[in-house]
């Protein structure tokens, strides 16, 4: 009900917010980069919507439903995040063209097992090691990014925050399993045509340096993992996303004491992860806390002003004209390009769940008619794939960026990245479109 009070200038401070993590970065590099000043921009925009939202009959209990979906969301996040960091994958694996496309389609399976965030961290080091000694080596970071830290992340709400904002919204936990198809053309695609791609680079560097460029890459260090204990807890936080999404229901739990369950589950696994893992593991890894606390800074505030966002549009969805799957594929997709596609995911189901006469705050409700399904698959697939249309689309993006940079890499400036994005990945896209969501 909180949507057909709220004024549509409620939606500000939200619109602010996301435009500052979009251009900052871009213009402002040097005052961005400071997480206290990250911290102010949010403070200053969540506390706005605070004082608009409370002076309306619910607001207070739709910032709190907001705040408890925030604690669950970061402490997944940062479980994930604390734990891979614990995983050192030491020794390098050959740099040719098929182990490449070998560890990117491995990168694939794995982003939906562990999440974009964890498979990212834990092969992005081991990728660089293993193509230390090839001169062009940008393409097989850009393609990283497309692959193992966005649409690889589709088949389980704990492969990208957006579906598992969803699982806790009640979108059942294997439900995502049935995007399959969808996931097998975009990331089939993209191997094929990396491999394709890294096959050229290899064979040029061949031809053009002296001495035997396959010799050179073959040549490489057994490979190991250090840190198992941190596989055994990554199986932890699979285990219990999954328990509690089927067995907590049927012990009477409500949404409030899942949410509670699984945070508090989470923060014992990753303290667990800091305390068993030796330090030197995580200094090989490079591990700080700067990635996490920046998300959590970020979205704390963001998570506080979508609120308004997210009640008018499920109050006023349906006017919006979207009703087709492709719109909410485009316009889910394009906003996650430049936005967070978490919180871009949640305002388009809540749209759509205005325009179905659902609530947004159980999209279970969405699968009861074929056509909601429909729109939650385009979603989906949506928010998940075109987060890898720029840097700032989905977290890992400027993490596995930065990384390779510091590795020596010499990556693509922002509008350079979307130039390959917009030539590889938007008509890729239109396939979907014209398989799937037409």
């Amino acid at each position: 009900m909180l949507g057909t009070v709220l004024p549509l200038w409620s939606v500000l401070p939200f619109a602010a917010l996301l435009f500052a993590i979009a251009v900052f970065p871009l213009f402002a590099p040097k005052w961005w980069e400071h997480h206290a000043n990250k911290a102010l921009v949010s403070l200053v925009c969540g506390a706005i919507t605070l004082v608009v939202v409370l002076q309306y009959g619910g607001g207070s209990a739709a910032l709190a439903h907001s705040a408890k979906e925030y604690l669950a969301f970061i402490a997944l996040l940062a479980a994930l995040y604390t734990i891979a960091g614990g995983i050192y994958v030491g020794g390098s694996l050959s740099g040719t063209p098929l182990m490449n496309t070998t560890m990117l389609a491995i990168g694939a399976v794995l982003a939906s097992v562990i999440g974009t965030t964890g498979a990212s961290v834990v092969l992005i080091r081991p990728l660089l090691r293993a193509n230390a000694k090839r001169v062009k080596k940008s393409h097989i970071v850009i393609f990283f990014i497309f692959i193992v830290s966005n649409a690889g992340g589709l088949l389980t709400p704990l492969g990208d925050p957006p579906l598992y904002l969803g699982f806790l919204r009640g979108v059942p936990f294997l439900w995502t399993m049935g995007l399959t198809y969808e996931w097998l053309m975009v990331v089939g695609a993209l191997l094929l045509l990396f491999h394709g791609w890294d096959e050229a680079v290899f064979d040029k560097e061949e031809r053009e340096r002296p001495g035997s460029q396959l010799e050179e890459v073959q040549q490489h260090e057994p490979l190991h993992i250090q840190g198992v204990v941190n596989l055994l807890l990554l199986g932890g936080v699979i285990a219990t996303t999954l328990c509690a999404g089927r067995y907590g229901p049927e012990r009477g739990w409500d949404e409030d004491q899942l949410k509670y369950a699984q945070a508090g589950a989470m923060a014992a696994l990753a303290i667990f992860s800091l305390v068993a893992t030796p330090m030197g593991l995580r200094a090989k890894n490079k591990f700080t806390v700067g990635p996490i606390l920046e998300v959590a800074i970020l979205f704390a505030g963001i998570f506080a002003t979508m609120v308004p966002a997210l009640a008018l549009l499920e109050t006023h969805g349906a006017r919006l004209g979207l009703s087709k799957p492709w719109h909410y594929f485009w316009v889910s997709g394009g906003l996650s390009s430049f936005l967070d596609n978490a919180p871009t995911y949640l305002t388009f189901t809540s749209a759509a769940s205005g325009y179905l006469g659902t609530s947004g705050d159980h999209l279970n409700q969405m699968l009861a008619t074929p056509a909601g399904t429909a729109l939650l698959r385009a979603i989906s697939c949506g928010a998940v794939f075109m987060g890898a249309n720029t840097y700032i689309g989905n977290g890992p993006n400027f993490m596995v960026k930065a990384i390779a940079e510091e590795a020596g890499v010499a990556m693509p400036t922002f509008f350079g990245y979307m130039a390959y994005s917009l030539a590889i990945l938007v008509p890729l896209f239109v396939g979907v479109t014209l398989v799937f969501f037409r």
